[in-house]
């Protein structure tokens, strides 16, 4: 089966290569028609590695997808061949501790496409349990089925950080996840948030919401923004997704007294943290890795209309120009929030 694959760092091709389609079953069969071109992909193919994940033989990419369903297994209920469909792309041990805890996404077990040595899907088929994967109601594109992967990450931090009504949060990292965190934070009651950046076209982007307040820190201080929206209260969430070692500096200069910080963006190394400061506001730190149990609810908050992701699918590529989204979304262009590639051809 061709397929886009991470040869090594810096390398990518697109060959045929020998992937599991078998149909045990408690699985499906999807036709792949939209997949998105995630941070982590691209990070992949120009580092070889994220912290101890490392590329160490060839790999398939991609893990932000939707498609059809073209085979189900024997013991498959709630699927049916012709559903159209977006997959969550990690699968826990499901006897775990972790699993048995609700929290399937830090099982030491899971795997998850696209992560060494896993295979992703940029490929025209793949094979994966129905229990993962859901159906997209009619009024949801395949477009909008492969956002509501990085969407369920803004939604993981939207509930770590338990929102109450009204509540004014910040954002620190204006990429495709920062904005997917301050839609969901709306969502989940947010009065308003200011999202910070040092980028004008991706602020630009996300200023086009209602209730997103950008704030450029290459020429205003993201305290002093705070500062002036909270009568010097100070911000009751602030989610750190830049993943920056900069960001932390100010973090507890940002929140309220009682506040909360929520850690999103994962940092390539150690970070210094301010203890005293968070101690002496009393704030309590949550952290953020992937998702658990809220794929779903992500998926049907799209479907209610209440959030529009698509205006952050900035590029659209045929699967056969693979390799140049790839290119282009490691130039890191400030214009680009989501890139995503059609392998049918055709959109929808």
């Amino acid at each position: 089966m061709r397929a886009l694959v991470l040869e090594k760092k810096g390398e990518l091709s697109l060959r045929e290569i020998a992937l599991p389609l078998d149909v045990g079953p408690d699985d499906v069969r999807i036709a792949i028609h939209t997949v998105g071109v995630c941070g982590s992909d691209v990070h992949y193919y120009t580092h070889g590695a994220i912290g101890s994940y490392v590329v160490r033989a060839p790999m398939v990419l991609g893990h932000e997808a939707a498609g059809t369903i073209v085979e189900v297994g024997a013991n498959v209920r709630s699927l049916k061949v012709g559903d159209r469909v977006c997959m969550e792309p990690g699968v826990p041990n499901l006897s775990s501790r972790a699993t048995k805890l609700g929290i399937y996404n830090v099982d030491p077990d899971v795997t998850f496409w696209a992560t060494p040595p896993v295979h992703g899907i940029l490929a025209p088929y793949a094979v994966h349990p129905a229990a993962f994967t859901y159906k997209l109601p009619d009024n949801v594109s395949f477009a909008e089925g492969a956002m509501v992967e990085p969407f369920a990450i803004g939604m993981q931090a939207a509930s770590r950080a338990r929102i109450v009504p009204g509540d004014v949060a910040v954002v620190v990292g204006c990429g495709p996840i920062g904005i997917m965190i301050a839609l969901a934070a709306l969502a989940g009651g947010c009065s308003k948030v200011l999202i910070s950046d040092f980028s004008a076209p991706k602020l630009k982007i996300a200023a086009q919401y209602a209730g997103i307040v950008p704030v450029n820190v290459g020429e205003q201080s993201l305290v002093d923004a705070v500062a002036a929206a909270t009568d010097n209260w100070g911000a009751d969430i602030v989610f750190e997704a830049s993943g920056s070692p900069k960001a932390f500096a100010d973090l507890f200069d940002v929140v309220r007294p009682g506040g909360a910080v929520v850690l999103v963006g994962l940092p390539v190394e150690p970070v210094a943290l301010n203890v005293p400061a968070a101690i002496s506001k009393e704030v309590r730190i949550e952290t953020v890795f992937r998702y658990a149990n809220i794929f779903d609810r992500a998926l049907q908050l799209i479907a209610s209309g209440k959030v529009d992701l698509k205006p952050l699918i900035t590029g659209t590529y045929d699967f056969a120009d693979s390799i140049e989204a790839f290119e282009r979304a490691a130039e890191g262009n400030p214009q680009d929030v989501k890139l995503q590639i059609l392998l049918t051809g055709e959109k929808g």
